[in-house]
């Protein structure tokens, strides 16, 4: 014979609520702790004088493709047949990145034929290049 239980036991459960309210806490304490953090390098200071060679800063390189169809690279009208060899002597020792400058009207299948010259002379990854809205 089985006799109940005159207690019922009541099983343990996650709230959900009170969780989400940490996490949110959580998330804007650590946004106001990083916001805080960004001032620190922005004192201003007076630094001494010194002679020390320049630090050599290099522009990434462009390949722009107007809406006509028109190629340049950095600025230098360019074709797909002679794409490959302006860009190569260009591309920095252990940087192989374009940043890519087409125009929203320009020829799909210029742009894409160029990415692969570019591709196939070098070029690791492209950066594509849009305008904030």
């Amino acid at each position: 014979m089985k006799l109940k239980r005159s207690r019922i036991s009541r099983r343990g459960r996650i709230e959900i609520i009170p969780m989400i309210d940490v996490m949110f806490f959580l998330l804007a304490t650590f946004m106001l702790a990083s916001l805080s953090m960004q001032t620190l390098n922005s004192l201003k200071v007076n630094l001494p004088e010194g002679a020390a060679a320049p630090m050599s800063h290099k522009e990434p390189v462009t390949l722009t493709v107007t809406r006509e169809g028109e190629i340049l690279i950095d600025k230098t009208p360019v074709t797909l047949d002679t794409l490959a060899a302006v860009l190569e002597p260009r591309l920095a020792a252990g940087d192989h990145g374009v940043v890519v400058n087409a125009d929203g009207a320009a020829p799909e299948g210029v742009v894409v034929r160029a990415m692969l010259r570019a591709r196939a002379a070098g070029v690791d990854h492209f950066t594509i290049a849009v305008r904030r809205e």
